[in-house]
């Protein structure tokens, strides 16, 4: 077996999953760059420094992430820590040259494309449930895995029924509730397994300017990468169930 802690992050060929594999790369631990499209994973894993491998995972599809979960267990035969952070927004905006603003308008609940919804979720939802069922047999073999699903503030359905949240009408059926669907079935998880050594935790990495919100974002890749590699790296006295962003500030359900 790999004697070295074994990560993967999805999602890893480009801004925060990049960054967070880069990071977890100096700390030692074996990184697996999760990437639709493999050429372009091993091109993100050449521009890490340390033992950073590209890994072809589709998380849409089933027999990606099951190829993925072979290569795995036949190649390193372990796996210690899973960061589900492969996400998409829309399928539209850049097509349409909009702002995030200016594309919300067509994506509230009257108007919205039903066709983008299902796109949207079945990558931030569906696609995070369908690799942690395949990975979690992995993850329970190991003596202390973590797992950390990034999601966003903009799912807080606590924040967003605060008239003074500042993002509050950009609240949506695609993207923003995409994230409270990830929150929700992240608590499923962080219940089924708060009986394990595995600590689930769910973290937010600010408004980081990235493809996903076509570079609007104000944080840089360090500072929204920052509380998920904190979370990644807890001991065995870390706490599980937690949703926070940096550093370490509880975001509300």
């Amino acid at each position: 077996m790999h004697d070295k802690r074994v990560a993967l992050v999805t999602g890893a060929n480009q801004g925060i999953g990049l960054q967070v594999a880069k990071e977890l790369a100096a700390k030692d631990i074996t990184v697996l760059v999760g990437s639709r499209n493999l050429a372009r994973g091993e091109e993100a894993a050449r521009t890490i420094a340390g033992d950073a491998r590209a890994l072809q995972l589709d998380v849409t599809d089933r027999a990606s992430i099951a190829a993925a979960e072979a290569r795995i267990r036949t190649e390193l035969g372990r796996l210690d820590l899973l960061v589900n952070n492969a996400a998409i927004s829309n399928t539209r905006k850049q097509q349409l040259g909009l702002s995030l603003a200016d594309y919300g308008k067509l994506s509230r609940a009257s108007n919205v494309s039903l066709d983008e919804m299902r796109t949207v979720w079945e990558t931030n939802v569906f696609g995070v449930v369908a690799v942690f069922q395949a990975m979690l047999p992995l993850l329970r073999e190991a003596p202390a895995a973590r797992i950390v699903n990034v999601s966003s503030g903009v799912g807080s359905l606590t924040t967003n029924a605060d008239r003074g949240f500042a993002y509050r009408t950009m609240f949506g059926p695609t993207y923003s509730a995409s994230k409270t669907a990830l929150n929700a079935v992240t608590l499923a998880m962080m219940i089924e397994l708060e009986s394990t050594t595995i600590k689930v935790n769910l973290v937010s990495p600010g408004f980081t300017s990235t493809n996903l919100n076509g570079f609007e974002g104000t944080e840089s890749l360090a500072d929204g990468s920052r509380e998920v590699v904190r979370v990644a790296l807890l001991d065995a006295e870390g706490p599980s169930g937690t949703f926070t962003r940096w550093n370490n500030v509880t975001i509300p359900w």
